[in-house]
């Protein structure tokens, strides 16, 4: 026997006990999975109401993120840990498969937020320190998978709002080496409005 082979066979036992390791998520197996998730996001993630976000379309690298990390307790929601609390591993991975193959709907930007938006979302503001939000989340706002960074096109402003504001002052504290909450400490309340509309009416045409 090859010497090299042990060591792959066992190189390969361990990769095989990782998360990521787990077979890809099924999108049948989702949405057979969905129906409580249904309650507060619709039958297809595109929740019917701002209270709560939509899903439809969201990268499902950065959804599984979530979902374990609500389970882990590193990102707090008294609802969704109650939710995520008897999920498997491979049930994260088929939920976030089936939601990352549905249609998401859009919105629209306010007109009179639009442009003071699309200018800190394509060019940041450099006296500010403030980084351009395509730069991450990409000019169309579908996000990087690669990245797990999240989509943003379509999402409700309020709910946009509502994360931004949670991030400035660090109630919410998932975001990797705070790249997230360093951002939004530079946000005003202005610049988040203008922000959370214009990704709410932003697509790829």
């Amino acid at each position: 026997m090859n010497k090299l082979q042990p060591l792959l066979l066992a190189a390969l036992s361990f990769m095989l006990t990782l998360p990521g390791a787990l077979a890809a998520g099924d999108p049948a197996a989702g949405q057979q999975k969905s129906a409580t998730c249904a309650a507060c996001h619709g039958p297809d993630g595109n929740s019917p109401t701002d209270q709560y976000p939509k899903i439809a379309g969201q990268n499902a690298g950065y959804l599984v993120k979530q979902l374990r990390e609500f389970k882990e307790g590193v990102r707090v929601n008294a609802i969704m840990s109650g939710m995520v609390a008897a999920l498997s591993e491979q049930d994260m991975e088929d939920l976030a498969a089936f939601y990352e193959s549905q249609a998401p709907d859009y919105g629209t930007a306010d007109p009179e937020l639009a442009p003071a938006g699309e200018g800190l979302y394509r060019g940041g503001d450099l006296a500010r320190g403030i980084p351009a939000c395509a730069a991450c989340h990409g000019p169309a706002g579908l996000g990087n998978p690669a990245a797990l960074f999240p989509r943003l096109s379509g999402q409700y402003s309020v709910y946009t709002d509502s994360q931004l504001k949670a991030f400035r002052s660090m109630q919410r504290a998932n975001d990797a080496g705070q790249m997230m909450r360093n951002v939004a400490a530079k946000l005003s309340d202005g610049d988040i409005q203008a922000l959370s509309s214009y990704t709410q009416g932003l697509r790829q045409d």
